[in-house]
């Protein structure tokens, strides 16, 4: 059975595998190849053993390479009022850093 942990990043919480790419939200600092460590770790899961925080499991951490960007599915919003002439139409595409989970320690 592979590592599993959950983390937070920035208000959301990620549930990774050691060798899985996660999108997170955008980093516009970060370049593709370089290193991210993630410190607030909820929960780990080796095997059997399972440890849980509370917030946070302390010295547990997630090491990744950031991979690249990419854009997530458009979103459309549309208001409309009856008999008044009235629609507007919008779209959305929200960008996220996709980062390769290199490994998992805690």
């Amino acid at each position: 059975m592979s590592t599993y942990a959950i983390f937070l990043d920035r208000g959301k919480q990620y549930g990774v595998r050691e060798g899985e790419v996660v999108l997170v939200d955008l980093m516009p600092d970060a370049k593709p190849g370089s290193a991210i460590s993630f410190k607030d770790v909820s929960l780990v899961r080796t095997g059997s053993a399972t440890k849980v925080g509370r917030p946070h499991v302390s010295g547990a951490s997630v090491t990744g390479e950031v991979t690249g960007t990419q854009k997530g599915e458009k979103t459309q919003a549309f208001k409309f009022k009856k008999r008044k002439n009235y629609h507007r139409k919008v779209g959305h595409r929200a960008k996220f850093t996709a980062v390769k989970v290199k490994s998992i320690v805690g």
